[in-house]
């Protein structure tokens, strides 16, 4: 996916909510923090669950499975038992509504 994918109304979502859509094929989830928007691959990296239904705490979401946490803002993990980032997609906001493509 090289084009920008639009998949959502920016008021679709409240500070502190997420949305999981799919990108051709591809479940993503997208965050609302207090800063802005961000998008992940709804997939936690240590057992493929998805992450999307987690307990945010602050910038992290925390695996609703097994516990690792992951940095929403860039996917990177930050506590096992996941050892691999999670993917993160980029995200613009186009005239009101949500746009992302794969970073390359």
């Amino acid at each position: 996916m090289t084009d920008w994918v639009d998949v959502a109304a920016e008021n679709a979502l409240a500070v502190g909510e997420h949305l999981v859509v799919d990108v051709e094929g591809v479940d993503v989830v997208i965050f609302k923090l207090e800063d802005g928007f961000y998008a992940l691959e709804d997939v936690c990296t240590h057992d493929g669950a998805e992450i999307g239904s987690g307990t945010i705490v602050g910038d992290e979401i925390v695996c609703p499975r097994h516990g690792a946490r992951f940095c929403i803002k860039t996917g990177e993990v930050k506590c096992a038992p996941a050892y691999e980032d999670i993917q993160k997609f980029e995200l613009k906001i186009e005239a009101g509504r949500i746009k992302l493509r794969e970073l390359d």
